[in-house]
This record gives structure tokens, C-alpha cells and sequence, in this order.
């Protein structure tokens, strides 16, 4: 029985250019996995040339969408979406934000309720804070969970050896 190819999809429209090419730096040892940007045609870009890039129509939720219905058990998606978040945790793909924060099903709850009460206050009138700058510790915290991620796929072994 051979193993599934693993894919990586990436929400690209939203992903800081410091992960993408944390993501592109695995890409030559990580020759067993497929890396997929997906992205809008609103958000085209001709950065990362070497990488297969997936666009999607302009439409809100596209490149969510595409994810959701390509992806499956095992694969692996970086996004900033708690929606979407939610809707691959149950197909079993491992989620992990632009900042190394794995989504899970025990924080997902709480992350879209917060969603939700901000929208809320918003609606209301309120300011709410936006996110705050992404830094260069955010890039290594997100460089460390990936390759956790991918280590649990093939071995410790198979991974950090090829980084």
C-alpha cells in the first residue's frame, strides 16, 4: 500500500510574505509533499515562480473554499481563518496559523466565539484592535510547529535531516 502524497495548502491572500517563504525554504528537501498557494486573482502574485500557485475567483471565501474541497485527512492547510479552520479540522488536516498556532477541535470553539463577539462590538459602534505586527518571532515560532508537523509525518529523522 503506498502512502498518500501529503500537500501543504497555503491561504495565500492573507499569508505574510516571511511565511511563504519560510513554507519555500522546505520546498527542495520536501520533495514527498505537494505545496499549494491559493489564492485570489485579486491577490495574483509573481512571487515564488518555483511554486504552484492555484487561483481562484475574486469571489469572497474562493480560496477557503478550494482548500476545503481539495484537502483531505493528513494534509495540512496554514491560514488566518478560523472558519475555515474549523471546516478542515473535522476532515483531519492539521491547521496551523501564519503565527505557529496550531487550530484545534479543543481551541476552535473559543476562537470563533471571539470572532464572533468582536464582529459584534464592531457592529455596535466599538473599536477593536486589529492583530498585532507579525515579527520575527512569529516566522520561527511557525517554522517550529511546521516542521513538528511534518516530522510527525515521516519521522523526526526524515525531516530535520533534509532542513
Amino acid at each position: 500500500m503506498t502512502k498518500k502524497k501529503l500537500t501543504l495548502f497555503v491561504d495565500a491572500d492573507a499569508c505574510p510574505v516571511p511565511v511563504k517563504e519560510e513554507i519555500m525554504s522546505f520546498n527542495k528537501a520536501l520533495s514527498d509533499v505537494e505545496i499549494i498557494f491559493v489564492a485570489s486573482y485579486a491577490h495574483m502574485s509573481t512571487t515564488f515562480r518555483e511554486a504552484k500557485w492555484v487561483m481562484v475567483d475574486s469571489e469572497k471565501e474562493e480560496a477557503d473554499l478550494y482548500i476545503h474541497r481539495h484537502s483531505s485527512k493528513g494534509d495540512i492547510a496554514v491560514t488566518q481563518d478560523y472558519g475555515l479552520a474549523s471546516l478542515l479540522l473535522p476532515k483531519g488536516v492539521f491547521v496551523l496559523s501564519p503565527r505557529g498556532k496550531s487550530y484545534t477541535e479543543e481551541n476552535i470553539s473559543t476562537l470563533l466565539h471571539t470572532r464572533y463577539l468582536a464582529s459584534k462590538s464592531r457592529r455596535a459602534g466599538k473599536h477593536t484592535k486589529g492583530p498585532r505586527k507579525f515579527t520575527g518571532d512569529d516566522r520561527v515560532q511557525f517554522r517550529k510547529k511546521l516542521i513538528e508537523i511534518l516530522s510527525n509525518y515521516e519521522g523526526d529523522y526524515f525531516y530535520l535531516s533534509k532542513l
